[in-house]
């Protein structure tokens, strides 16, 4: 490891312990303004993705499930994966301006708002793994130490939603429209995630490009280890790595190119 890249591992961990107790409340705050005013509280975090469930699995069952082993969890998996997706990187768009007052009044790293969505967000994914493992027991799915690598995934999730979220945030401060335009993208990737139907029956071509949208991919990881109980391959697993480290690269530079620009728009 090169002292330039210590030096940078040493800042981010001496400014997160900096800034922890700051960083404790703007969680906090996240979740309290997530439930506000709701009679349930956090157990929508787990309702939510239940019941998008229940109308996915009444709908398309008949369609496209027939030839799907363990369908249930199989919509299971994309839904739970592109719900937490679609979470983080909406709430990442607006952290940077829904936080304005406070960064431009006090000198903090901008980057704490867009963690403090992400761990949110990934809270409510832990609520609702709870629950994809329960119904994986219902529907007689073994469970075996494989399952234990599902952590790889979530954790590069996690970090390429960082880094989407850190490209979003940025365009949200100088274009506004970046809301309006995202929400046709994950239209478009909510179709294009093969939540819902196999690939199995397009073209190696077709196949191949599924396997440029980062959503699919980790869904597919998930579906593998679960249903099939099989480890996906190194290449596999090196294309799951690919996607955090260039978005979050990406991102960064953005973060840092545009950090003094921000507040002359916000």
């Amino acid at each position: 490891m090169s002292k330039t890249t210590a030096r940078k591992k040493t800042g981010i961990v001496d400014t997160m312990k900096k800034y922890q107790f700051m960083f404790e409340e703007l969680v906090k705050r996240d979740f309290k303004q997530r439930y506000k005013r709701s009679i349930l509280g956090m157990a929508w975090s787990i309702l939510s993705p239940l019941m998008t469930l229940l109308v996915m699995r009444v709908i398309f069952t008949e369609f496209l499930g027939k030839d799907i082993p363990h369908y249930t969890i199989y919509l299971f998996s994309g839904n739970i994966v592109m719900s937490y997706f679609r979470e983080s990187t909406r709430n990442g768009m607006r952290s940077l301006t829904s936080n304005a007052k406070i960064f431009t009044k006090i000198n903090v790293p901008k980057y704490l708002f867009l963690l403090s969505k992400n761990v949110s967000a990934l809270v409510n994914f832990g609520l609702t793994l709870i629950v994809y493992f329960a119904f994986c027991g219902i529907d007689h799915i073994r469970f075996t130490p494989k399952m234990f690598l599902l952590v790889y995934p979530s954790i590069c999730l996690l970090i390429t939603c960082i880094g989407i979220g850190a490209i979003l945030s940025a365009m949200y401060v100088f274009f506004e429209d970046t809301s309006y335009l995202y929400d046709v993208v994950l239209t478009l990737l909510n179709y294009m995630s093969a939540i819902f139907y196999s690939v199995d029956s397009l073209s190696k071509n077709l196949q191949t490009a599924f396997l440029f949208n980062p959503v699919y991919v980790y869904i597919k990881y998930f579906r593998v280890i679960v249903i099939d109980g099989i480890i996906p391959s190194p290449a596999y697993h090196l294309l799951c790595l690919f996607f955090p480290v260039f978005y979050l690269s990406i991102g960064m530079f953005i973060y840092k190119k545009y950090n003094t620009q921000f507040l002359y728009y916000l």
